[in-house]
């Protein structure tokens, strides 16, 4: 049987239509390392850069796994190799003109090159990139952070710098956030679906865990690491008590090992009345030293595991959610109890505002304000009161919220939420970003 020239052409077609849709199907998201097409630009990049090597040990043990410096080599390593269409070694000392030096300003000889000042300016969690000259005519790139993790922010600066084209003869980056704990919250349930189902299924495979480990976690933390999050609360604030009992704890481990290297820190939903519900405590009032006891006990068992775990995150007496107000304690109260058992850890605790309730005779837009603005200065200083963006629930269009300037003695966090719910959830195509 014979195939007409016609047919054979529209086969090719219809095959190389399918490999290129294969090719790109966005889930490398922002990070396309793809070869540049600008070929005089590829070529000076290509000058400019020629080798990496890493001051300091990226191999060393961090937290039971790889450190941000290793993740910043290899990163660098594949965004250069990617981009410019050949391999750019990675040596363990710097010897040629272009060498990028990743290391940070703990390291005397670094120290030297950068400066106090720029290195204050960048605080703990901030970078600078800079390209320098040095003896014999030579040019260095210096990507440095304070920590390990600003280094490896660095390099994701660095990338994106090449990736749009930008100049690199006097390049010189530096940049630090502003907030401190920036963090995905994910609306996740232990059923292993999405809050609601319309944003589809968990992103922890549960079951599997911890002895395997899907490697798109990797690839998520890096995403994470890429735009600065360095944080994720893995579960749902409609929360479970269930994730507390002990089997979990190896699984969220697991999850903390895989995200550390790019400085993605672990934190967990709790519902309030876990005490109760696994035992160890007839009550979920705060003010019972036995539901004391109970969390300051689970909180030293999940450091003990996981030595940098981050926190909790609380909706308490809101839409039916148990909370401290069952048992005649108000919000500072339960948030304090919470605070003082991760508080010797360096842990946090994420007090929502979201405190709505039809039974409540206040105006639902005044409700947080009227629980929350009383109670201004008497929360621990590891507390911060989570308040959406308006005062009422995520509206596309609503008023910022009143306790942003309420709250004069209270750390806050501002609560945004990117995913659809009141714009049309899961059969709707909606762009989020330009209302932030």
């Amino acid at each position: 049987m014979r195939l007409s020239s016609r047919l054979v052409f529209l086969l090719a077609a219809l095959l190389a239509a399918t490999v290129l849709a294969r090719a790109e199907d966005g889930y490398r998201l922002w990070l396309r390392y793809d070869r540049i097409d600008d070929e005089p630009l590829r070529a000076s990049y290509a000058a400019a850069f020629t080798e990496i090597a890493v001051v300091g040990d990226p191999e060393r043990p961090a937290f039971f796994g790889r450190s941000p410096l290793a993740a910043a080599r290899d990163e660098l390593s594949t965004g250069l190799s990617g981009l410019l269409g050949t391999a750019v070694p990675v040596v363990p000392h710097a010897t040629r003109d272009g060498a990028i030096v990743v290391g940070t300003a703990r390291d005397p000889a670094l120290f030297a090159l950068v400066g106090e000042r720029d290195l204050r300016a960048i605080g703990e969690q901030g970078y600078l990139v800079r390209r320098i000259a040095v003896a014999g005519g030579q040019h260095r790139l210096l990507v440095i952070g304070n920590r390990e993790i600003g280094a490896l922010y660095g390099a994701f600066a660095l990338l994106r710098h090449l990736q749009t084209h930008q100049p690199v003869a006097s390049l010189d980056l530096l940049s630090a956030p502003r907030v401190d704990r920036r963090i995905l919250n994910h609306w996740d349930a232990l059923n292993r679906h999405i809050e609601r189902g319309y944003a589809g299924f968990s992103l922890w495979q549960w079951f599997y865990l911890p002895e395997y480990r899907d490697p798109r976690y990797r690839d998520y933390a890096r995403a994470c690491a890429s735009i600065g999050i360095n944080g994720a609360v893995l579960t749902g604030v409609n929360a479970e008590s269930e994730i507390f009992q002990p089997e979990y704890l190896p699984k969220i481990a697991g999850l903390a090992q895989e995200f550390r290297p790019y400085g993605v820190r672990v934190y967990l939903s709790v519902r309030w009345t876990a005490p109760r519900d696994l035992g160890g405590a007839k009550t979920a009032d705060p003010l019972d030293p036995a539901v004391a006891a109970w969390w300051r006990a689970k909180a030293a068992e999940i450091y003990k595991q996981i030595p940098d775990f981050g926190g909790f995150l609380v909706k308490a007496n809101s839409e039916g959610e148990p909370g401290p107000q069952d048992y005649g304690r108000n919000h500072a109260d339960g948030a304090n109890m919470l605070a003082d058992a991760v508080a010797p850890y360096g842990g946090i605790v994420m007090w929502r505002a979201f405190v709505y309730a039809a039974e409540n005779a206040t105006d639902r837009v005044k409700q947080a304000y009227h629980e929350f603005q009383p109670l201004d200065g008497q929360f621990r200083a590891n507390v911060a009161v989570q308040i959406k963006n308006g005062p009422l629930d995520f509206m596309p269009r609503e008023p910022f919220h009143p306790l942003f300037g309420g709250l004069a003695h209270t750390p806050v966090a501002l609560e945004l939420q990117i995913s659809q719910e009141y714009l049309g959830q899961g059969t709707h195509l909606a762009f989020l970003a330009p209302l932030w």
